[in-house]
């Protein structure tokens, strides 16, 4: 790791030798009228001074006030850009460094220390934005000055993401504010935001792979995120009921064979090598507020999966019927549940930072954290956290 407030004396060697070859000058300007200048593909004053000159006045930096001068590097007065024609590579920053104090007050700019630091560390390619095109362009006159290799300079376009955040310092303004928890905060499109959500690398891998370094800016669909992410996790998920919102029901009038029930499920429909897990059922059990709404406004059954029929009569829950013919001949909604006495809390942060609270059944107990699980007739969700009798889970995708 470098740090660039550590390789201040190898700039200023640089910005000394850029000089005495002549591709660098003293110049001490006033900003808006050099700006007239350049406007007008007209050299300043400066630009003539003789090498020796230059380094007198260069010797002499560290002793005038910020404005007073700059080192510009010779570019072509006469560029199509105004912004190449002869830019500014050190001035002067009358500030206190946060790490070095008021020891140092001549600094590079960013396209001279960046330049230096490249051919110094043996960069031969330089991938980065099209913002930077016009920086590239300033850079490889230092590169041309010197007689050095030019690197290959590869520019992309900007990347979006739907309805989410990709901008660094939006993001750092509000996790500053608290707007954010953090930089994993899933509303932020950060690669900590998304890990944490369940998104594998792998699918990262297969996104930057078919954007390529286009010029043309392109927007990343969240649809495309999670059909790929869904596609390398959905093999080896294990399933589990998670009852959001939960509604804890008894029902009535059960027969004497349906009172004290063990339902055995496979943790993957298609893997029966994973095994099984078991919910027993002995009448009370935690069912979606949602469901429970819908049967109650539209007076028709709900099916417990794998287990009875019910139907809401008032307040009170009551044995329909057994059978999944019984549930689809009566249009019912064929749902997941978990036994009150047994299942776990969970919460679910979802991608918005809402928090789903609810139940679990108790296998989920065996889960760790980063383990991806999906949540029947919920979603995907990774492991967050898991805590005293109750696990916190992150939304991935449905």
């Amino acid at each position: 790791i470098y740090t660039q407030s550590d390789r201040l004396e190898i700039y200023y060697e640089y910005a000394q030798k850029a000089i005495e070859i002549g591709a660098a000058y003293m110049c001490k300007c006033d900003g808006g009228e050099f700006k007239k200048l350049k406007d007008n593909c007209q050299p300043c004053p400066c630009r003539s001074h003789t090498i020796e000159e230059n380094m007198e006045l260069w010797n002499n930096f560290e002793n005038m006030e910020e404005g007073e001068a700059v080192l510009r590097i010779k570019t072509d007065i006469n560029h199509k850009n105004p912004a190449i024609r002869d830019w500014v590579a050190m001035r002067i920053v009358n500030q206190e460094h946060p790490r070095l104090g008021n020891k140092y007050k001549i600094y590079p700019m960013m396209n001279f220390s960046v330049t230096v630091d490249d051919h110094l560390m043996g960069m031969t390619h330089v991938l980065r934005g099209k913002d930077h095109l016009a920086n590239s362009e300033k850079q490889t006159y230092l590169y041309k000055h010197f007689g050095w290799d030019v690197p290959e300079f590869i520019h992309y376009g900007r990347l979006k993401m739907d309805d989410v955040e990709l901008s660094t310092s939006k993001a750092r303004e509000g996790i500053e504010n608290k707007t954010y928890t953090g930089w994993d905060d899933p509303r932020l499109g950060t690669i900590r935001a998304i890990a944490r959500r369940g998104i594998k690398k792998e699918v990262l891998y297969d996104l930057i792979e078919e954007i390529g370094t286009k010029q043309a800016d392109a927007t990343i669909s969240w649809k495309k995120i999670y059909g790929l992410n869904r596609n390398i996790i959905e093999e080896n998920t294990n399933r589990y009921f998670f009852i959001p919102n939960a509604v804890k029901v008894d029902v009535e009038n059960l027969p004497s064979s349906k009172t004290n029930m063990t339902v055995e499920r496979e943790l993957h429909y298609n893997k029966p090598e994973k095994g099984f897990r078991n919910l027993t059922f002995n009448g009370s059990v935690y069912i979606p507020e949602d469901d429970y709404k819908h049967a109650q406004d539209k007076n028709i059954p709900l099916r417990l999966m794998d287990l009875i029929n019910i139907k809401i009569e008032e307040d009170k829950v009551i044995y329909d019927s057994e059978t999944l013919e019984d549930a689809q001949a009566q249009h019912a909604r064929i749902i997941q549940w978990a036994p009150v006495e047994t299942s776990i809390s969970a919460t679910v942060v979802m991608p918005d930072n809402t928090h789903v609270t609810g139940y679990i059944e108790c296998d989920a107990s065996n889960l760790e954290v980063d383990d991806m699980v999906q949540l029947e007739r919920f979603g995907f969700a990774r492991v967050d956290k898991i805590n005293d009798n109750e696990i916190t889970f992150y939304y991935t995708h449905n």
